[in-house]
């Protein structure tokens, strides 16, 4: 008979590794860039450049590059195309400053995972920038422990289906770790399978929307910090046996 869990997938942003503080510190720049222009309450600058990553996504995807985009765009717009070029390269800057960060680790992240390897396989999937998502992974020196690593471009019910697929698993026995419940936990739900969700302590405003319910409670776990997500890997292993 074949274990209840067959696979074990992480995600990587905020979940292995650090990255929505650097998108944050870019904001904060960003506002004081915009801020000499107009009067930042009365424009609604937050809401504007969430409208306008949110619109740009199926153009230019996730990512240090399509922010930066929207927030050149943003800039232009609300300034009645006042921004000087000086400006606009400082946020050109902004955008360069988060692609070369360095990665991170989330304390205790990488006992986590082996741990979680050494009784299920566990694959990487992450979405963003290829590019940027390449070097995080190269530099994060967790790349022996997975599997199969995977960027994708959008992290949906079809993606994990198809991700699940190469590997011939039914979706009820895969679990996903990750910080979004959007991205992470909500899609493989829906498909049938397991979610620990460890929440990152900031998070961009499009990640935050999920039609996640109490319904979907049996079906997923919570924790933390990474030290803690073993167990409730381990926990989903016995619900899913059961």
């Amino acid at each position: 008979m074949a274990a209840p869990i067959g696979l074990v997938g992480f995600d990587g942003d905020d979940t292995l590794w650090h990255s929505e503080g650097y998108f944050r510190a870019a904001h904060a720049e960003f506002e004081a860039i915009v801020g000499k222009y107009l009067d930042l309450a009365d424009a609604g600058l937050h809401e504007r450049l969430l409208e306008t990553e949110q619109r740009n996504i199926r153009l230019f995807g996730y990512g240090a590059k399509g922010m930066t985009l929207s927030m050149v765009e943003t800039a232009i717009a609300l300034t009645g195309q006042r921004i000087v070029a000086a400006d606009i390269h400082r946020i050109v800057e902004l955008g360069k400053a988060i692609l070369s960060h360095p990665v991170e680790l989330l304390p205790g992240i990488r006992a986590a995972v082996e741990a979680v390897a050494r009784e299920l396989p566990v694959v990487l999937i992450t979405k963003g920038d290829l590019f940027h998502q390449e070097a995080k992974v190269r530099a994060c020196g967790l790349a022996d422990l997975f599997r199969r690593i995977e960027i994708v471009s959008e992290k949906d019910a079809g993606t994990y289906a198809r991700v699940l697929s190469e590997f011939s698993l039914e979706p009820s026995r895969f679990v996903m770790v990750g910080n979004s419940l959007r991205s992470d936990i909500e899609p493989v739900l829906r498909l049938g399978g397991w979610g620990v969700h460890m929440p990152y302590h900031v998070t961009w405003a499009h990640e935050l929307e999920h039609g996640l319910g109490p319904e979907d409670a049996a079906r997923m776990a919570s924790v933390d910090v990474p030290a803690q997500i073993p167990a409730a890997v381990a926990a989903l292993v016995g619900r899913a046996g059961a």
